[in-house]
């Protein structure tokens, strides 16, 4: 009895020793397993006289059960010192103020075109938007480009079948305003077009934004007075030069290219302005009266000017951007700069 007393005692203080769960199951191994000291009590109990083995046998499962208590307590004293060491470790101070996140911003695409929106809006244009996937007559016919014509050399376009093609321009919104609408109109139609062609200064998919005026009394002067105060507004310079030179686009007659003094060396001459000190921004014109036969608009009651322009080039020169593709590569250095 008095050897039994002894051993557990000595098991209780090694229990309570025990810093954490690992030298715990060692402890329960070293006493309770199936070599432990334990075990070998129970088997020595047949070397004791048969009176006794009962009475002893009852006092070391008396000590066995003993022992797994004060096991599983010190388990759960240990389970208990670990979740307040964890808590004591990942507490929160809530009262700290919290971490900000950083907020985004808009793309420069898209900043541009709202920009040119908000601008001819206040002016009483009505934006329209209108497929990508188009038909040949909208995207050339009905805009006096028919087959064959020389002028198709100038849009390297995609076909997907023989007769539609992804839109070349914005310019067939305009077409059927004009087809389902009746004049006095004012509308600009900005979204993304497609053409074969891709490097530093062009891409394969870009915006443009493309204006249609139609009233009984328009004139050249109008659309010239119209598109400096956009780019003076737009470029929020009130004393940027601006000069339109004659061109040629088949749905237009007269037709001209704008060009604006160069942004960057005031007209000085620069690398970007190729040293004329002029950068080509637009082109415009007075509506051709054929437009106007196609779309069934009385060339005789209603003149018109329309306007193209497109958004990436816009966006380079007002944001300092020298690569195009800087736009579509989706690098949040790059977007970061505008947020």
């Amino acid at each position: 009895m008095e050897e039994l007393n002894h051993f557990l005692e000595n098991s209780r203080e090694e229990i309570q020793k025990a810093n954490d769960l690992r030298a715990l199951d060692s402890l329960r191994v070293l006493y309770l397993g199936k070599k432990g000291e334990v075990t070998q009590l129970l088997k020595k109990l047949s070397e004791i006289p048969e009176n006794q083995r009962a009475a002893e046998g009852k006092r070391v499962n008396l000590l066995k059960n003993e022992l797994k208590k004060l096991i599983e307590a010190r388990k759960k004293e240990l389970h208990e010192l670990e979740i307040e060491e964890r808590l004591v470790e990942e507490k929160i101070d809530v009262t700290l103020p919290g971490r900000r996140s950083g907020s985004g911003g808009l793309h420069p695409i898209t900043r541009t075109i709202e920009r040119m929106e908000d601008f001819f809006v206040s002016l009483g244009f009505e934006v329209v938007e209108g497929p990508e996937i188009e038909d040949d007559y909208h995207n050339f016919g009905a805009l006096n480009i028919p087959e064959h014509h020389p002028a198709r050399a100038m849009h390297d376009t995609f076909y997907i079948n023989s007769s539609s093609v992804l839109r070349t321009h914005t310019s067939p919104v305009q077409v059927r305003v004009m087809e389902n609408r009746k004049p006095p109109l004012r509308v600009i139609c900005p979204g993304r077009v497609y053409r074969c062609d891709s490097d530093l200064t062009h891409s394969p998919m870009f915006h443009q934004v493309e204006g249609l005026f139609i009233d009984q009394r328009c004139s050249l002067g109008q659309l010239k007075g119209l598109i400096q105060d956009f780019l003076q507004s737009f470029f929020e310079k009130e004393d940027l030069s601006v000069r339109f030179r004659p061109s040629y686009f088949p749905f237009t007659e007269p037709s001209a290219e704008v060009d604006i003094q160069c942004v960057k060396c005031s007209g000085e001459g620069c690398r970007i302005c190729s040293r004329t000190g002029w950068l080509e921004v637009m082109g415009c014109g007075m509506v051709n009266p054929k437009v106007f036969d196609n779309c069934g608009i009385d060339r005789n009651r209603f003149s018109g000017f329309a306007f193209g322009m497109g958004v990436e080039r816009l966006a380079m020169l007002r944001y300092g951007i020298n690569d195009l593709r800087l736009n579509f590569d989706n690098d949040l250095r790059f977007l970061s700069q505008f947020s």
